[in-house]
């Protein structure tokens, strides 16, 4: 468990905003000693970050990262049940409800889209997140849509435990082809986890962008800019990373039926 902390704190400290700010810092420090380089650092870290926190950039990143249109509603046929990751802004005590814990704005989309194809599909519901995080999910899930998730995972600090928890929940019950929910960005490496557990995946990201044109106002930064590019990089460093853990075995999801064998 303190890797997987360590992994969160090198994340927040590498990747915007902190990644070029902490460049801009030391361009600062270097500014008497070394003021040629000093001027550079400080360059690219405004620079970079302004360019990020556009939509122009924030747009085209997320493009680059998403891999999957939205989910085609005539292919539910076959689908055993929704599997929906946790991720997001959570409140462990909302006062709106009451105290009662509940989902942010990113999560709360997840549920959403959860609830209205499981009424549509008729298909039980699977949540997995950590601790906090499924106890909002499941709150929201009961207080916003008067839905009872038949799964509850409560221990996957990560995607890839996610999908181990969840195969196990599901084969527990014979389940073996999902659809699965999480962000556009998201959906790469969360199908290819889940997939490599055996089982059959229909992803349903939430956020799918389309291009569309851009204007003089999509050059101007903005905070929602910056968020989109930080999760779209995250997810594009994310997966070749997860290539490597798993060709090097380091952290491999395992498939019971390649096990058989």
């Amino acid at each position: 468990m303190a890797l997987l902390y360590l992994k969160t704190l090198l994340r927040q400290l590498l990747l915007p905003p902190a990644g070029p700010l902490l460049v801009g810092f030391a361009g600062l420090l270097l500014l008497r000693r070394r003021p040629r380089l000093a001027r550079v650092l400080i360059g690219f870290a405004l620079g970079f970050l302004w360019l990020i926190s556009t939509r122009l950039i924030s747009h085209s990143i997320v493009m680059l990262a998403q891999s999957y249109p939205a989910l085609d509603q005539s292919r539910l046929d076959g689908a055993q049940a929704i599997a929906i990751l946790g991720g997001g802004v959570t409140h462990a005590v909302s006062p709106a409800y009451g105290g009662a814990p509940a989902a942010g704005p990113e999560l709360l989309d997840k549920l959403a889209y959860g609830a209205y194809l499981s009424r549509r599909a008729d298909l039980p519901i699977l949540i997995t997140g950590y601790r906090a995080e499924s106890d909002a999910m499941q709150a929201t899930l009961h207080t916003n849509f008067d839905i009872q998730p038949r799964w509850i995972d409560r221990d996957a600090y990560d995607t890839f435990e996610n999908a181990r928890n969840a195969a196990a929940l599901f084969r527990h019950d014979g389940i073996e082809r999902i659809i699965l929910i999480t962000t556009s960005v998201h959906m790469r490496r969360s199908v290819r986890e889940f997939a490599a557990t055996g089982l059959t995946v229909l992803p349903a990201p939430t956020d799918s962008l389309e291009n569309t044109p851009h204007g003089v106002d999509d050059l101007v930064p903005t905070a929602r800019a910056l968020l989109q590019s930080y999760e779209a990089i995250y997810e594009l460093i994310g997966e070749p990373v997860r290539q490597i853990l798993a060709a090097t075995h380091a952290r491999r999801q395992i498939d019971p039926r390649q096990q058989a064998h």
